[in-house]
């Protein structure tokens, strides 16, 4: 009887393991923090002169925000949709990836990835060391520029990602 009674117990905990692993909990973009982003990229890319479209993905890639600055050109809108997918996927930013690529052969297949577009200007939006999303900015006169003012949006908003 105390056997069978043990081996109940510890099949229990074994399939109340299971289940919790099953399920689990994820850090994610608000369109709160969405808008502030794109608002704030926009910003500092027309505080240096530039008229970009900033777009903000969540974890999956998928578009929170969008916000483009009056005369940014019509190509910028795809363009930083595509940078901020690419970062959010791979979890780094597409400017390291395209430095990578132009250095490394067999990491220059990235750029058939569809929806991938390895040009500066996506940056991982991170909670700690975890990627919730990602921004991506376009219409800078290149794409370290375009970087730069993602980075400047998101120092503004460091309080809101603890």
């Amino acid at each position: 009887m105390r056997i069978s009674t043990i081996a109940t117990l510890i099949l229990a905990t074994l399939a109340s393991a299971a289940n919790a692993q099953a399920v689990r909990t994820e850090r994610n973009m608000s369109l709160e923090l969405a808008n502030q982003i794109a608002s704030a990229t926009v910003a500092a890319c027309t505080a240096s002169g530039y008229a970009v479209t900033a777009t903000v993905v969540d974890r999956a890639g998928g578009v929170r925000a969008v916000q483009r600055a009056d005369n940014a050109g019509p190509h910028t809108l795809g363009a930083s949709q595509q940078k901020a997918f690419t970062s959010a996927s791979a979890k780094n930013t597409t400017l390291a990836m395209m430095e990578g690529a132009q250095k490394n052969p067999a990491a220059a297949n990235l750029v058939y990835i569809p929806g991938f577009l390895l040009v500066g200007g996506g940056v991982p939006v991170k909670v700690g060391n975890e990627v919730i999303g990602a921004v991506g900015v376009g219409g800078a006169p290149g794409g370290h520029l375009d970087e730069q003012c993602a980075m400047t949006a998101l120092d503004k908003v460091k309080e809101l990602l603890k």
